[in-house]
């Protein structure tokens, strides 16, 4: 893989901890959306980089259909790039269950809108970095007139690597061919770069091209996404359907498919074990077919076997629908043993990198937490990720009698989100030299 050309952010897992943020941009002036490209590729950092320009913050540059289309991009080029990423994700809402209240009639503007072309995405160890690097690169749109930041939004990781609802979060991530980044799971064969980045072979043998080439080879497509948690709710649900606070943990256990420390049901079937949570080495080393085939250990619709189901007995090829997944949280924590909500807005930024928008993520989100087909449990959903209305039912596979949870209400919900594509430092470059013979209108944009 040509390591150099390739966003850092597409292929390396994040440092713990960390703080991020994303910064969206609307392009007024097609010259001046050129100015930007040309300088987003001066700083933003490569796959190959142990250090960015920036020092340890790593920086990310991505441009949805609409921003791609505001830079002048002609039309043959766009008709070449993905359907999806050209409807944009708040026209597959329906698709992908963001109805009812996770519906774009109540996302958070200006996520779904025609306004938002640029997603930049800083990621820094800390937040004081942070904010010094963002202080550095104000300039770089400030004294672009034509070039309008519209929307921030700040994150955090914190040292325990938790996510709002308590778990140990960012623990899996697959192995890519040639990028000599290690995945998480040594029992995971390596996965075919065009799983993952455009112009070269993915696993059913196709390369993903563009016209012209540059604008796509190297580059991959992401999905953003704004999800709000409910942390009250989701404790007072494990409250309600526990017998005692083992019992609770077990339950807690059980949905997601890990403790909260982040150790596997897998390998630690009976109780908690934090040593074995936190070490990096052991706690993703694991399958489900061989030795768990019908969920009595890890259920078959708890959230890590739906989000991966590994070598499980599935409808359906899982490694064609692999990801590569970053999640970020945002907002104030809920204050331990709190059980009512507070009103104030947290939850997880995700983001989904990969070559196959439709196979890939709308197929893991629409066909393995949105449903249960694929493993045999009709229209069951995620116990905690799905979106949509509506109370859904669980299944904890259990001798002599199965455990059956009935109205489990849903804890997240869509706040917005876009896709975008994360062009290779060629194509911004590419973007940045641009020409037409007359400045667009308002009406062109």
């Amino acid at each position: 893989m040509d390591l150099h050309d390739i966003q850092r952010g597409v292929l390396s897992p994040r440092p713990s901890p960390y703080a991020a943020t994303h910064l969206l941009f609307r392009i007024d002036s097609r010259a001046d959306g050129r100015e930007l490209m040309r300088r987003a590729a001066a700083v933003v950092t490569s796959a190959a980089d142990g250090v960015s320009p920036l020092g340890e913050t790593w920086v990310s540059v991505a441009v949805t259909c609409q921003g791609l289309k505001a830079l002048g991009v002609p039309q043959e080029s766009l008709d070449s790039m993905a359907w999806e990423f050209r409807q944009g994700m708040a026209a597959r809402a329906t698709a992908l269950g963001d109805t009812g209240s996770s519906g774009p009639e109540h996302w958070e503007p200006p996520l779904g809108s025609p306004d938002v072309h640029v997603v930049l995405v800083a990621v820094a160890p800390d937040t004081a970095l942070l904010e010094a690097a963002i202080d550095r690169a104000r300039p770089a749109y400030e004294q672009l007139a034509g070039i309008t930041a519209i929307w921030r939004q700040d994150c955090h990781a914190l040292p325990t690597e938790t996510e709002p609802f308590g778990y140990r979060d960012g623990i899996s991530h697959p192995a890519v061919e040639g990028s000599g980044i290690p995945g998480s799971n040594p029992l995971e064969p390596p996965l075919k770069a065009g799983e993952f980045v455009l112009g070269y072979p993915d696993e059913l043998g196709g390369v993903q091209t563009t016209r012209p080439d540059v604008l796509g080879r190297n580059g991959s497509y992401v999905a953003l996404r704004k999800l709000r948690q409910d942390v009250a709710a989701f404790r007072r649900f494990l409250r309600d359907n526990s017998t005692g606070r083992d019992d609770e943990e077990l339950l807690a256990a059980k949905v997601m498919g890990r403790w909260r420390s982040g150790a596997p049901l897998a390998l630690a079937p009976e109780r908690d074990d934090p040593a074995l949570g936190a070490d990096r080495s052991r706690n993703n080393a694991f399958l489900f077919g061989s030795d768990d085939p019908d969920g009595f250990t890890t259920p078959g619709g708890c959230h890590i076997r739906r989000a991966n189901p590994r070598d499980s007995a599935v409808a359906g090829e899982p490694r064609l629908h692999r990801m590569i997944r970053r999640g970020a949280a945002y907002g104030p924590l809920l204050p331990d043993g709190v059980l009512d909500d507070d009103g104030a807005d947290r939850g997880l930024m995700f983001t989904f990198v990969g070559a196959h928008l439709g196979r890939q993520f709308e197929f893991a989100q629409t066909q393995w937490l949105n449903d249960g087909v694929f493993f045999g449990a009709g229209d069951a959903r995620d116990p905690i990720a799905a979106t949509g209305d509506g109370p859904g039912d669980y299944t904890i596979p259990r001798r002599p009698v199965r455990r059956r949870l009935q109205g489990v209400p849903r804890f997240v919900t869509t706040r917005g989100g876009e896709y975008a594509f994360l062009p290779s430092l060629s194509a911004l470059r590419w973007l940045g030299e641009q020409t037409d013979r007359a400045e667009p209108t308002g009406m062109d944009v």
